[in-house]
């Protein structure tokens, strides 16, 4: 088996934003790319997952240690975007699925979860002051499932269904819960 493989979903549609929100810069470094940086920190295997005609994205130099995978389906919704990443990975000892839409995450909470799968966790995900959050880890024994994803739940079903095989990474980080849905939400990524 290989290495834990970072994935960073980035070809939902954002359409609460009223815009691409994942080409709207934050500190000049459009927000997916500032996410795949963060994430790759973690995961020197890194795959950004993209829509066919995201060529803006793909071509944006800050993606060039990243695989980039096309959705042919991204429409689909966000299941079916995350086993496309899998897919890609097939040698993978596991995953770090992150979300392009939360670039305030820590480095350091990235890392937490992939050393939990390293030490054996069959999925881990980090918490802050008692609350879940994301980038969730997924060891290799979860691959079908991840495979058969669909629809715009993502993994949140196997998450839920984990029960004690799902260990929690404590972690002083709000940004495993601050996501970027609506232009307002930018100014907590300050």
């Amino acid at each position: 088996m290989g290495d834990i493989v970072g994935i960073l979903l980035a070809a939902g549609f954002g359409r609460r934003f009223g815009r691409d929100k994942r080409l709207v810069e934050i500190d000049g470094v459009p927000l997916a790319v500032h996410s795949a940086r963060k994430l790759r920190a973690a995961c020197a295997r890194t795959i950004v997952v993209l829509r066919p005609e995201d060529d803006a994205l793909a071509d944006h130099p800050g993606l060039r240690e990243c695989t980039v995978v096309r959705c042919a389906d991204a429409e689909r919704g966000m299941g079916h975007s995350l086993a496309a990443g899998v897919a890609a990975s097939e040698d993978a000892a596991g995953w770090l699925i992150a979300l392009a839409d939360m670039p305030s995450i820590d480095p350091a909470s990235y890392r937490a979860v992939v050393d939990s799968l390293q030490a054996g966790a069959s999925l881990a995900q980090p918490s802050y002051r008692g609350r879940p959050g994301h980038p969730v880890g997924f060891a290799a024994a979860w691959r079908d499932s991840l495979l058969a994803l669909d629809g715009d739940i993502g993994a949140r079903e196997l998450i839920r269904s984990a029960g004690t095989a799902r260990i929690v990474c404590p972690v002083d980080d709000p940004g495993i819960h601050r996501d970027i849905d609506l232009p307002s939400d930018l100014e907590l990524t300050r």
